[in-house]
């Protein structure tokens, strides 16, 4: 059952498992599948210590790095302008705002000394960006992915001359097209239906239709909706060579999701997310939460772009964590996150997805061939 993409990158499923968590990167890697880290929220610093941490945990087996790195963001290209210049683009009206919703739940300013190290998706890309793709090279990473439009040129310079693989994820066949012209070498097809930023295409418009504008030499993966063996199958039948998945991997053992963050999220039905800009700027999928709701209302200023929405979120997002308030407390998410009903092991998951896979394939092709017998015997197919 192995695809071309399991022998470019030496991995026994094509399972791709992203998670901010390097415990779950591991785990899902030794385990056979694919385990890629989400690097937006670490410095270069940070970073080292984490894929330091995977190299000596992950018994050599291969995983990957993503990173968020927007093509258009406030302040692209300038340098001299930092935090500080970003700070003075935040209307005061929209920190009114954020302090009359976290009033209204109960939640404080946070103590004196107390600030956390700012991150938000598009900050400091031009700064750090080349920092960070330095120190994920220095590591065995097998796959570079960039998950906001066409990774920087630099970043796929460095990455393939250290024959390293360079993947995006496209929510269009326009945007693959650009991943293409970029030098991107695999592209991660992903549906309305993901957590995180998104298009608007669902996955199963959106990933044949995809295999075709890239033709048959580009391997595809599919996002967005895939969290057991049965969506894997149908992937594969799109056209796809493995699946990325995202979701299913917030509530596993190994996650260092926030327990009142894991309570929301197994709570939370197949339509309890929404896509929002209340977090980064762009549209992202979400559990919806008291913080989404309270930028839907019509007297809410309208979220900012990249980064400046995301500057404004963090240190709301601190104070919040702080004091565990479960009704703002949200995590990107996609739909599937409806099927999560427990606390799992990491492995358990992988395996349960693959089991369901295989049998689902060879119940297809058992239908094929008796459908083929049928037809050559000239006898009618029962009903099933």
């Amino acid at each position: 059952m192995r695809t071309p993409i399991c022998d470019r990158l030496g991995i026994e499923f094509p399972l791709f498992a992203f998670s901010h968590c390097r415990d779950v990167v591991a785990a899902v890697s030794k385990a056979g599948g694919f385990g890629v880290l989400g690097a937006l929220a670490f410095s270069p610093d940070q970073l080292e210590i984490e894929l330091r941490w995977i190299d000596e945990h992950v018994g050599g087996l291969p995983y990957g790095v993503d990173f968020a790195m927007p093509e258009k963001y406030v302040g692209k290209g300038n340098r001299d302008i930092g935090l500080d210049g970003l700070e003075a683009l935040i209307p005061q009206g929209h920190r009114d705002f954020v302090e009359h919703v976290l009033a209204e739940h109960g939640v404080p300013p946070l103590p004196e000394g107390s600030e956390g190290v700012m991150k938000a998706a598009g900050l400091g890309v031009d700064a750090e960006g080349p920092d960070q793709v330095r120190v994920a090279l220095e590591h065995p990473v097998s796959l570079l992915v960039n998950a906001l439009g066409p990774p920087p040129e630099y970043a796929v310079e460095a990455a393939h001359a250290a024959g390293v693989l360079v993947g995006a994820l496209s929510g269009s066949p326009r945007h693959a097209v650009r991943n293409l012209e970029r030098g991107v070498d695999v592209i991660i097809a992903q549906g309305t239906e993901a957590g995180g930023h998104t298009g608007e295409i669902s996955t199963m418009v959106l990933v044949p239709e995809v295999v075709d504008t890239v033709g048959p030499d580009v391997p595809v993966l599919a996002a967005g909706g895939i969290g057991r063996g049965r969506q894997m199958a149908a992937a594969m039948a799109l056209g796809a060579q493995g699946v990325w998945t995202g979701s299913i991997w917030l509530t596993v053992a190994e996650s260092d999701t926030a327990p009142w963050v894991i309570e929301n999220l197994l709570e939370a039905g197949f339509g309890d997310t929404v896509r929002s800009r209340a977090m980064t700027g762009k549209p992202a999928r979400q559990v919806r939460t008291a913080w989404t709701e309270a930028w839907e209302q019509e007297d809410a200023p309208d979220p900012l772009p990249m980064p400046l929405q995301g500057i404004l979120y963090a240190p709301a997002a601190h104070r919040i964590t702080r004091v565990r308030n479960k009704e703002l407390s949200g995590s990107p998410a996609g739909q599937i996150i409806g099927r999560i009903q427990s606390v799992r092991p990491a492995k358990d998951v992988v395996y349960e997805i693959v089991e369901e896979w295989v049998e689902t394939e060879q119940r297809i092709a058992e239908g094929v061939a008796e459908a083929a017998t049928d037809a050559t015997s000239g006898t009618t197919p029962s009903p099933s």
